[in-house]
């Protein structure tokens, strides 16, 4: 049983118009659990379950952890998610709906994740939400659709936090062939682990994470991400809190879908014109998700940082 499905690929006139080159969106905010998570979780949970685990624990306060209950919850499985003290109330509203216990613990996703570690027992799996090969494998499965449809990008715009989702993109490229394709890694200014990460060419934790894409709030990306950006064609973008939204907000009005911040500083690479697209014709966007953010919450965060043109 596949936990995921394969997402629309829409070609924007809206975006293709304000960039000034063809922009191909990969749909997978409409994922079932609301997010690209459920491929590599998907995939995880069943791998995972096959080798004799009954339970599965995860620490995430969004996309992960309601991938890991959605899965848990199609695969007949308990699940508990420890998130940390900042998570919406939506969300922990939503991982419920998805039958998971919620435990609130420390104030960010690394004392969550302590705490969710120590919690494994034998017959436990734990679903880490970017840092397994698993989850990689899962979603590249994206770029296979892609593919599949007939599309080959000359780059990939897409948002990073702890880079699963670049690294399954990675993945999806090489075994398609599209290894040389340039990847366009965007975050915002105050969770910009990965930027860090490619100037120092190590993993390296940042000290504070400062951003309302708390989605993007891994202190420290993945080795594995690090080892694609120095070996790979790999960008990395920075966008300020106020772009991010202002992206969001276009973006639900040319395409009637409400994307997360998150996904939002990938979107606004594109509504801004960065000139690293300069040289690239068509060009892919990973539409990442946004379950647990809505509108209204979105048009608050603009008024609270008087964002012009919002």
């Amino acid at each position: 049983m596949q936990l995921h499905i394969n997402t629309p690929l829409i070609n924007s006139r809206p975006l293709s118009q304000t960039a000034g080159r063809n922009v191909w969106l990969k749909m997978d905010a409409l994922q079932p659990s609301g997010s690209f998570k459920i491929r590599g979780v998907g995939l995880a949970c069943q791998e995972y379950y096959q080798q004799g685990a009954r339970s599965f624990i995860s620490s995430s306060g969004g996309n992960a952890g309601l991938a890991v209950a959605y899965a848990g919850r199609m695969l007949g499985i308990p699940v508990t998610v420890v998130v940390p003290e900042t998570t919406s109330k939506r969300a922990i509203d939503l991982l419920r709906l998805e039958q998971a216990k919620v435990i609130v613990h420390g104030s960010s996703w690394q004392e969550a994740n302590q705490l969710a570690c120590t919690m494994v027992g034998d017959t436990d799996a734990f679903i880490h939400p970017f840092d397994d090969p698993l989850l990689w494998k899962g979603h590249a499965t994206m770029i296979d659709e892609v593919v599949a449809a007939g599309v080959r990008p000359d780059a990939v715009v897409l948002s990073v936090g702890g880079g699963g989702l670049m690294c399954g993109v990675m993945e999806g490229l090489e075994r398609n062939g599209l290894s040389d394709v340039p990847v366009i890694a965007v975050e915002t200014e105050g969770a910009a682990s990965f930027h860090a990460a490619a100037n120092a060419g190590q993993s390296v934790e940042i000290k504070t994470i400062s951003t309302v894409a708390t989605s993007l709030g891994a202190k420290r990306v993945c080795n594995k991400a690090v080892e694609y950006a120095l070996s790979r064609p790999v960008v990395s973008e920075r966008v300020t809190d106020a772009s991010a939204i202002r992206a969001c907000l276009q973006f639900a009005d040319d395409h009637r879908v409400v994307t997360e911040p998150a996904c939002g500083a990938a979107l606004a690479g594109v509504y801004e014109g960065k000139t690293v697209l300069d040289s690239f014709s068509n060009i892919l966007v990973i539409v990442c998700g946004g379950a647990t953010t809505t509108l209204e919450q979105l048009m608050q965060m603009s008024a609270r940082l008087n964002i012009k043109g919002a």
